[in-house]
């Protein structure tokens, strides 16, 4: 799971839309101004939609084995110590996320390295976490294992626990007064591709523009 977040933060695709991939993040940069309200909804939307398809896919190609129930769809369920230390766990562990998120895209020197720090807390999370919570972190993920599992208990907490964790921990990091001040709603920003977030245009793209104003003042 470390290895896959990594790779898709920086594949393309991750790079052109910042591969947040989880509700609770779009949330996040949405209340830290860094999305726009049209963009995060239409995110949010797109983050249930391919989690629930990529359950769907999996059920499809393994078949009964995905719905055995030592599997169980992979739904995130609460561990033995209950449903308070599951919401706790999965707060602290979104928190962890979040925080490492924001501190690192907004230096410029380390913002490179985003994807690769947030890959290794996700495996760090696998092995540590997940007999306490599953591991979710992600309402989209949840809900996409819950449904065909019919397995609705416990769900509240991988909605609430998640985006108040980040939230809290996006809440502490603007309060700290050696804070990096950068940064943008994308996990790589990769500089040659445009961004709808904070408005970053690649210099390739300028000179069309810049040689039809130069064209037309010329003329």
């Amino acid at each position: 799971m470390g290895l896959t977040a990594v790779a898709l933060i920086y594949s393309r695709w991750g790079q052109r839309s910042g591969a947040h991939m989880n509700p609770a993040v779009t949330l996040t940069f949405l209340a830290l101004r860094r999305i726009a309200p049209w963009d995060a909804a239409f995110y949010v939307l797109a983050q249930f939609v391919g989690a629930s398809v990529g359950v769907l896919a999996v059920a499809v190609l393994a078949g009964s084995a995905f719905a055995a129930p030592e599997v169980n769809y992979v739904a995130t369920l609460p561990g033995r110590a209950g449903p308070a230390v599951a919401f706790i766990a999965e707060a602290l562990i979104s928190g962890g996320l979040m925080i490492t998120v924001l501190a690192l895209s907004g230096h410029a020197r380390l913002a490179r390295v985003t994807g690769l720090c947030a890959g290794g807390l996700i495996a760090l999370y696998v092995a540590l976490e997940a007999p306490l919570s599953g591991m979710s972190m992600n309402p989209a993920r949840s809900l996409a294992s819950a449904a065909p599992a019919h397995l609705w208990q416990g769900l509240w907490i991988y909605f609430t626990a998640p985006p108040l964790g980040m939230l809290v921990a996006a809440g502490l990091y603007v309060l700290l007064p050696y804070r990096y001040r950068g940064g943008c709603a994308k996990l790589d920003h990769c500089p040659d591709l445009p961004c709808i977030h904070c408005g970053h245009v690649p210099p390739d793209d300028l000179l069309p523009i810049a040689s039809s104003r130069s064209a037309a003042h010329d003329s």
